[in-house]
């Protein structure tokens, strides 16, 4: 008894994105009546120009037959204009209602927290927001298409054959139910295989998109066959998972058919026994037969419509447990402003899950204008920091204050707005050199980007690019190396100047040359900047105001370089280690 409630949740869910659209809505069923009432006229001209012919020698017959034939011309010209009609506001609405929907999956996905992002994959979510839409679209136009068109040609057909003869539409209305039964039937116990189906689709995006962002690693470890035995077992599964549920679907069609010809015989007999006891015309007769495939035809349609809609609702009730997701913990609505740059953290404790500690007691205070260089093993909690002072996660317990302010008491949008990041992982959109670098300031002059660029030493190998500052780069800076796209996304953050700066391992990509030009370049930015530095690299860590020592989410040492070097503590072991180098 619960899936049924499942979908009537998915379809009040449908009826709130078509409700915008009720006006379209209305229009294709005021056209979809015009449609069949003229469709369901033709038979009645067609009878009338059977009958017509017994009376072949009359003066008038070829004068009222061609009256017919005209009318019949008209009839069919206008019915072809306005399914013309009908079919635009169809994929009007459709297509509307699923520009709203993926808006709305695609805003959501913006506002989820991390942590649900983290434990997700990415092609699976992107399969939920193109293949499931896609699937629902198909599913959503169909039936536009044929189910209000369905339903009004059976309803208009039995009053149009009721005006001719009241006895064989009684017959057709007692075989109509048995076509109903078995469509419905099929199509209850169909749901749980095209789910199944829905759910390998995303499961396949996910590895093909997986295998397409890293082969470089794919290929370096020789794992071709071991990625190609995934996909194929994947593969496999959705073979027989698809075949099972369009099998099954498929039964709807012919078992519907055969209900639908005892419907014809039946319509054949009865209106035989009465055209041989006067009780109908030739022209009834044939007018009862065109009807009666007028009527059973909607019934093979719309069987065909559910087992379409019944594959959309899975396919969108995967969308709408995205668009439903809890998003991140709703904001207050004060902005920082005017930030100076003075961080706290007092008494913070966190961690990912609840049961792996990870940071307990954590205590810091950051003038503004310091450089705090965060060291230690893999693991201790250095990205963790940084994943709390931008809010991405916030804390368990304790406070992190900005200026003074609880960074849980001012929006996300102010808190990360004060923050310039260059992180390892590197990003770049599918969109020229320029508005890659004016992402992180809009605002900025041409004049103000090529300073930036400049001091990020990527100026001289844009210059040297097809076509300068307006190169299309590809997907993720294809084309460049490395470090040249670390480069780009250093003058970046330089040409945001924003008060507070985190570097997390921001010259890894680059040259021991190139680096210490960088270095130079930050040691100008970050003057009169509060700045958070993870990084190895001795060079990054020497000039920090502070260097913090963490390990196993705690930190156990701090201070200047030289100090913590002559404490002879952890940070001595990694410096003689290499590790901090």
């Amino acid at each position: 008894m619960k899936k049924p409630k499942i979908k009537k949740d998915v379809l009040k869910k449908v009826m709130g994105y078509l409700k915008p659209h009720l006006p379209l809505i209305i229009l294709t069923i005021i056209l979809s009546t015009a449609v069949v009432t003229l469709t369901l006229y033709l038979p009645i001209l067609t009878g009338q120009a059977v009958d017509l012919i017994k009376d072949t020698g009359t003066a008038s017959f070829f004068r009222d037959l061609m009256g017919i034939l005209t009318r019949m011309l008209i009839v069919t010209g206008i019915t072809a204009i306005l399914q013309w009609i009908l079919s635009r506001c169809n994929n009007a609405v459709t297509y509307r209602v699923i520009r709203d929907l993926r808006r709305d999956a695609f805003a959501r996905i913006q506002k989820l927290p991390l942590s649900y992002l983290d434990t997700k994959s990415h092609g699976e979510l992107v399969s939920r927001v193109v293949n499931d839409v896609d699937q629902f679209a198909d599913g959503l136009l169909i039936g536009f298409t044929q189910l209000f068109t369905g339903v009004v040609t059976i309803i208009g057909t039995l009053i149009f054959m009721l005006r001719v003869n009241v006895i064989v539409t009684v017959v057709v209305v007692l075989v109509t139910p048995v076509s109903l039964f078995v469509a419905g039937f099929i199509a209850k116990h169909t749901h749980d295989m095209f789910k199944l189906q829905s759910e390998t689709k995303g499961l396949q995006t996910a590895i093909i998109n997986e295998s397409i962002g890293n082969l470089k690693t794919i290929a370096a470890y020789n794992r071709e066959e071991e990625i190609l035995g995934r996909f194929d077992k994947v593969n496999k599964d959705l073979q027989k998972c698809s075949l099972k549920a369009i099998f099954f679907s498929s039964l709807v069609n012919p078992c519907t058919r055969f209900v639908n010809s005892l419907v014809y015989a039946g319509v054949g007999l009865a209106g035989g026994i009465g055209a041989i006891n006067s009780a109908l015309t030739i022209g009834e007769l044939t007018c009862l037969l065109s009807y009666a495939n007028q009527y059973t035809k909607p019934f093979n349609e719309i069987s065909g419509v559910v087992t379409e809609l019944q594959n959309a609702l899975v396919c969108v009730e995967r969308v709408f447990e995205i668009i439903e997701r809890e998003p991140e913990v709703p904001e207050r609505p004060e902005a920082l402003t005017d930030v100076k740059g003075n961080v706290k953290l007092e008494n913070v404790h966190f961690s990912y899950v609840p049961e792996r500690k990870l940071i307990e007691g954590f205590d810091l205070s950051v003038e503004p204008g310091q450089r705090i260089a965060i060291v230690g093993p893999t693991g201790c909690g250095k990205t963790t920091v940084i994943n709390l002072l931008m809010r991405f996660y916030d804390v368990n317990s304790g406070k992190i204050l900005v200026d003074g302010k609880d960074v849980r008491d001012v929006t996300r949008h102010s808190l990360r707005q004060s923050y310039g990041m260059v992180l390892q992982d590197i990003w770049l959109k599918h969109d020229t050199v320029r508005n890659n670098l004016l992402f992180g300031n809009p605002d900025a002059s041409e004049e103000e980007m090529i300073a930036a660029a400049k001091a990020a030493h990527a100026h001289s190998f844009i210059k040297r690019l097809p076509n300068g500052y307006d190169t299309v780069l590809n997907e993720n800076g294809g084309g460049l190396s490395e470090g040249q796209k670390q480069l780009l996304c250093i003058a970046r953050v330089m040409l945001k100047l924003p008060p507070m700066l985190i570097l997390d391992e921001a010259t890894s990509s680059i040259d021991t040359r190139t680096e210490q030009k960088i270095q130079d370049a930050f040691a100008k930015m970050m003057v009169g900047r509060t700045s958070f530095i993870v990084a190895h690299r001795l060079s990054t860590i020497k000039n920090a105001d502070r260097i913090l020592v963490m390990k196993d989410g705690n930190v156990i040492e701090q201070g200047k370089h030289a100090e913590l070097l002559e404490k002879g503590g952890f940070y001595t072991h990694l410096y003689n280690s290499g590790a901090a180098v």
